[in-house]
């Protein structure tokens, strides 16, 4: 069984952008911040096949471990929502024998990759039922003439429900930019839906103000990456982002973590 529980409200710290972007600023020594994150209270960890490879000792059995399965074309060829290859690298029994605790895939709704990327969810979905590893799918609606606003409500709504029916177990998508309109995705996704955080927002306050709507929204929680190590104090930030999803804490309460 998975120490993964998706019934509770999650804190996941995302660390797989180097495998697009390669270098990328708080990730040079992914051991540290293995370490940082996971003593502030991270609830789980979703990273790169390379950092549980090289990092296990630190991941396994100490903090719950999500494996990114899949890829593309890294930052040099592809812009990100713009992919045009897209492929399955990893498959479920390396995770298994790396002793992950889940996985996590792409869907691309409207991008030239998207049939690629349910292929894809689909068929990882099934090989992992028998083993009870849970599948995390990051849904995104895609620059396309039919997707006008991929921050749309409607638009982030059906890119989370084509996740789940497709097989994820909890959907990543992003924030629509208000509770209300987050609850058009979440109400209509029975998966529990966690917002991404994309690139460094504005300021840390701006982040957990994202994070208090959309849990407002019906979200379960967050997979964040650059707006925690990227924070001028990480743990400061962690330990505020989980003040407003594991407590409940209002923005100006959360904020006081800050220092």
């Amino acid at each position: 069984m998975s120490q993964i529980d998706f019934e509770s409200n999650q804190l996941v710290v995302a660390m797989d952008h180097a495998r697009y972007f390669g270098r990328v600023p708080g990730l040079e020594d992914p051991g540290r911040t293995i370490e940082t994150l996971t003593e502030a209270g991270a609830d789980a960890i979703m990273t790169s096949y390379g950092v549980v490879k090289h990092y296990r000792e630190q991941l396994i059995g100490k903090i719950p471990t999500l494996m990114r399965l899949d890829g593309g074309a890294s930052v040099y060829r592809d812009e990100w929502l713009r992919a045009r290859e897209w492929r399955l690298l990893h498959d479920v029994e390396e995770a298994l024998d790396l002793g992950v605790d889940g996985v996590c895939l792409m869907l691309f709704m409207g991008s030239d990759v998207e049939l690629d990327t349910m292929e894809i969810v689909a068929q990882v979905a099934a090989d992992c039922r028998t083993d009870g590893l849970p599948v995390m799918v990051e849904a995104l609606p895609c620059p396309h003439e039919s997707v006008r606003d991929p921050l749309d409500a409607g638009c982030m709504a059906d890119a989370a429900r084509l996740a789940f029916e497709h097989g994820a177990d909890v959907v990543k998508t992003y924030y629509t930019g208000d509770a209300e309109s987050f609850a058009e995705v979440s109400a209509n996704c029975p998966a529990p839906v966690l917002i991404a955080g994309g690139a460094r927002m504005d300021s840390e306050r701006a982040a957990l103000e994202v994070v208090h709507g959309a849990m407002a929204g019906g979200g379960r929680g967050i997979v964040f990456g650059r707006n925690i190590w990227q924070s001028k104090d990480p743990v400061a930030m962690l330990r505020a982002l989980r003040a407003v999803i594991h407590d409940g804490a209002d923005v100006d309460t959360a904020s006081g973590h800050l220092g």
